[in-house]
């Protein structure tokens, strides 16, 4: 055998062996949206968010208030802030919310928002139109800068993730979009359909291929 074929095998064997030693929580995402604080302050006016509880991504938090997302053949109610402020506002739902609406948002990594549907968000005070602003997050993979060193993954990559090990609706996640900040917490993030489809729940683990 070519011995730089041998060595290639060899590194594959490696990082997956390191990588199965490695699992990962998972966060699955429910209906939700960010916003500007202009946007926020037509939606709700002078009063500033009030954060409910905090995510696992560090500064992240989910908000106590709550608007109403409208398509044109339907809407949700009580969709969750996640705050903080946003340079852009944007909403995520899964693709079974996107044909209650009534829309075909396309999927997209977070901020990614040319060619997004667009969404009606009713508040308190008022509502805004964003014309392009819905979209289905793209499943990702949060990593600090010592998980991405540990795991061989790097921002931007596009790696295979196995859920529901040994469960009956285990799957391979394929198109798994990586991001890697100093500041991120080590989390696989799919939408409530994707977990479904695997019987995943909050705080299961996941192993990166």
């Amino acid at each position: 055998m070519d011995p730089n074929v041998a060595d290639a095998i060899a590194d594959d064997v490696a990082r997956a062996l390191r990588r199965a030693g490695y699992p990962v929580l998972v966060g699955i995402s429910n209906r939700h949206f960010h916003v500007t604080e202009k946007d926020w302050r037509v939606l709700f006016g002078d009063q500033d968010p009030k954060p409910l509880r905090p995510v696992r991504q560090p500064g992240q938090w989910a908000g106590a208030e709550t608007v109403a997302i409208e398509g044109p053949k339907g809407r949700f109610p009580k969709v969750r802030l996640l705050g903080p402020f946003r340079k852009v506002t944007q909403v995520e739902v899964s693709r079974s919310d996107a044909m209650v609406l009534g829309l075909e948002p396309p999927v997209r990594g977070s901020g990614s928002l040319k060619g997004a549907a667009p969404i009606r968000l009713a508040g308190p005070k008022g509502s805004v139109e964003v014309r392009e602003g819905l979209i289905i997050s793209q499943r990702h993979l949060h990593l600090g800068l010592k998980d991405s060193e540990d795991l061989c993954v790097r921002d931007g990559d596009v790696v295979r993730v196995r859920a529901g090990t040994g469960g009956p609706r285990e799957l391979v996640f394929e198109g798994v979009l990586a991001r890697v900040a100093k500041d991120f917490a080590l989390e696989f993030h799919v939408d409530t359909d994707e977990a479904n489809a695997a019987w995943l729940n909050n705080g299961d683990r996941v192993i990166v291929l």
